[in-house]
């Protein structure tokens, strides 16, 4: 009956799914209604859109762009799996309802029959610069776990070989490593270790292993880019890491060449069922899951923004916010100017 349940939530968001535009001089953002994925962010001057992922199959229901992973970050227990939850939880595969729309804002929600779970959002875009604020509310008669992980997948054209990402994360640790310690080795930013090799994570060719790491933030604010030099477009999100302690950087490879990577922060670090999360409880320090308790609602945001990047610019070495705006530094001393 469970199972039943889902199917027809995931119907509906089959036959509802639209694109929600917000739009100004500067930017242009599209959100879609089945599954509350950002699928496209473009400059008006640079009409280059890095959301242009989809999981194969070619369903409605699929994961696309930067979706959310809620009400887990990956696979369910096998007991779940067998009563219908799927990967990555139900609110990338479930209709979201707007309430609210104007011409560079909007407001929506979607509710998580299986988790007992709702999601709040609102999105606001000034300039080429977008703010989202998200307000989990456990609707159920008992508290319990979550997680809630932003998953921005980036695809060609604007990723290839010569795409670089960036961070502030710091200590962090494979997800290919075995448990029950997983944090053993750890490493710091921009390196991971695979066997006897050191990758450095800020790139991607042809080669995808490990292909999902994952790392802590020190600093009060997080922060991520990925700039593609030649095409002179650079991608960045700043977050509270109170709110998201952990970056996830996942690395995706087909035929040889770069076919996606995850921008991932969230408030878990482990890929793993509920049963190993509740097991290990944290890594570095960090908690692996939140609690939300019956009736208890908690709310976190994100910035992301889009700018033209100066010629040369090689990589990213800081993120600040300098009141409504950001300026991003280059690794060379460079400054470019949010707006």
């Amino acid at each position: 009956m469970v199972r039943l349940f889902v199917l027809t939530a995931f119907a509906a968001a089959a036959a509802l799914g639209e694109v929600i535009v917000l739009e100004n001089t500067a930017a242009r953002l599209g959100i879609e209604t089945a599954g509350g994925a950002i699928v496209d962010f473009q400059l008006k001057a640079l009409p280059l859109n890095p959301f242009t992922w989809e999981e194969t199959g070619g369903a409605a229901n699929r994961l696309r762009g930067h979706f959310i992973c809620f009400d887990r970050w990956g696979a369910p227990s096998e007991a779940e799996k067998t009563n219908g939850m799927p990967f990555h939880g139900e609110a990338p595969r479930v209709a979201w309802q707007v309430t609210g729309k104007t011409a560079n804002s909007a407001s929506m929600h979607a509710h998580l029959p299986m988790a007992n779970l709702e999601i709040h959002r609102t999105v606001n875009l000034q300039g080429a610069i977008v703010s989202v604020t998200e307000t989990v509310k456990n609707i159920g008669p008992l508290g319990r776990v979550y997680n809630l992980v932003q998953h921005p997948s980036i695809a060609p054209p604007f990723l290839d070989e010569t795409t670089v990402v960036d961070s502030n994360a710091r200590k962090g640790f494979s997800q290919s490593s075995p448990m029950p310690n997983p944090e053993e080795p750890s490493f710091v930013w921009p390196q991971a270790v695979e066997g006897a090799r050191t990758v450095d994570i800020r790139h991607l060719k042809d080669d995808p292993n490990p292909n999902v790491v994952s790392y802590v933030v020190d600093e009060e604010a997080g922060w991520t880019t990925a700039l593609h030099p030649g095409k002179g477009l650079l991608l960045g999100y700043v977050w509270k890491t109170s709110e998201y302690p952990w970056f996830n950087a996942w690395r995706h490879v087909e035929q040889g060449r770069p076919a996606a990577r995850g921008l991932e922060f969230g408030t878990t670090g482990l890929h793993q069922p509920y049963p190993i999360l509740a097991r290990k409880g944290t890594i570095f320090g960090r908690p692996l899951f939140a609690f939300a308790d019956a009736g208890e609602s908690h709310t976190r945001s994100y910035t992301m923004f889009l700018v033209e990047a100066k010629p040369g610019l090689a990589g990213v070495s800081a993120v600040e916010a300098r009141g409504k705006t950001f300026v991003v530094k280059g690794r060379s001393g460079e400054e470019l100017a949010v707006r």
